[in-house]
């Protein structure tokens, strides 16, 4: 058996121990709800079709929860005219367990199964993003640990072309004080240092291996 309901302005084909999500409704969460607007019903081989409802049908469902759909981007812009506007919108809902159809209900272990598996959608975190700091102190998390101390007297990293004040205490915070600590970075350890200090490829780019050996070795900075 099953029918079809109109509620919210939308139709929907329903049966015993169906959920369904429909247009808000005033009613709290557990709470029994009456369908009225019964547009047909379909019992085996019958067919009773409403003009436009149907005479006696009874559709009882159960309120399951309240919920917000996903968020939906609505953009608006004109061509050539420096006009561009954005704006978002959840739409509210109410899921519903279809619990009987003109007395006739689904099994008990149906309905309890259904009813236990049925949670609302929760979208409240799927539009959020982690924020800088979070995201930040993930990556320091993830950045290699060098040396806790200098050993004697760390190197001036700034001669190394492409390293400033900022970069220098960044290295520094990681572990790294010697021109010998960056001659001998792996491949590894460079692409951990690319991402914690968010300049992908700068070390590469700027040669920062050659320059630390050669000034490890006495020589002048590049």
């Amino acid at each position: 058996m099953y029918a079809v309901i109109k509620t919210g302005g939308k139709q929907y084909r329903v049966a015993p121990g169906d959920t369904l999500f429909v247009e808000t409704l005033e009613a709290g969460e557990g709470e029994a709800v009456a369908l009225s607007q019964v547009l047909m019903v379909v019992d085996g081989a019958k067919v009773s079709v409403g003009s436009p409802t149907v005479d006696g049908a009874d559709v009882q469902a159960q309120v399951v929860a309240h919920g917000r759909g996903k968020k939906v981007k609505i953009i608006k812009f004109r061509r050539r005219k420096h006009y561009r506007r954005q704006a978002g919108h959840r739409q509210n809902f109410t899921q519903l367990l279809i619990t009987s159809i003109n007395g006739v209900s689904a099994p008990a272990k149906a309905v309890s199964k259904t009813a236990a598996a049925a949670k609302p959608v929760d979208t409240s975190k799927a539009d959020k993003k982690p924020s800088p700091a979070k995201t930040a102190t993930a990556d320091v998390a993830a950045a290699p640990k060098f040396l806790d101390a200098p050993n004697g007297e760390p190197d001036d990293l700034k001669k190394i072309s492409g390293v400033g004040g900022v970069l220098e205490g960044k290295l520094n915070g990681l572990g790294i004080f010697h021109f010998s600590q960056i001659a001998a970075l792996s491949e590894e350890e460079i692409s951990s240092i690319d991402s914690h200090l968010n300049f992908p490829g700068r070390i590469k780019r700027d040669d920062w291996l050659g320059q630390a050996k050669n000034l490890a070795e006495g020589g002048e900075p590049k």
